[in-house]
């Protein structure tokens, strides 16, 4: 069993800062990337922020320059500091790890269970 827990949504007015963690948890052998991607009703889902395991990151062109990802390899964490928010942020976020179960085996997706990001005027 793998699990991503996300911690630190809620709600903002715009021009604030949240800092958004998540902790992935079992049965990991390896982590490579991980990344925040973001829905709002009736759309689908996407990317945010992305980071690999050697600390390549790449960015929605919307959260450039307002958005940071990072992550702490020891804790098998990855964090998104979320700065100069607008009210088009608002959207549930979500986590996403590619993880290893095994040495041998592939890496495959994993999701955590989403967090409300709420920006107001």
């Amino acid at each position: 069993q793998v699990q991503l827990v996300e911690s630190g949504g809620g709600l903002v007015q715009a021009g604030g800062s949240l800092r958004l963690s998540c902790a992935a948890s079992g049965s990991i052998f390896s982590i490579n990337a991980m990344g925040w991607y973001r829905q709002v009703p009736g759309k689908q889902r996407d990317l945010v922020a992305r980071i690999t395991s050697g600390g390549y990151t790449n960015y929605a062109e919307s959260v450039k320059g307002r958005f940071t990802i990072s992550r702490d390899n020891a804790k098998n964490t990855v964090y998104l500091q979320m700065d100069s928010l607008k009210r088009e942020d608002t959207a549930v976020y979500y986590c996403n790890a590619d993880i290893s179960r095994t040495w041998y085996s592939g890496g495959r997706d994993y999701w955590g269970q989403g967090t409300q990001v709420t920006v107001s005027s």
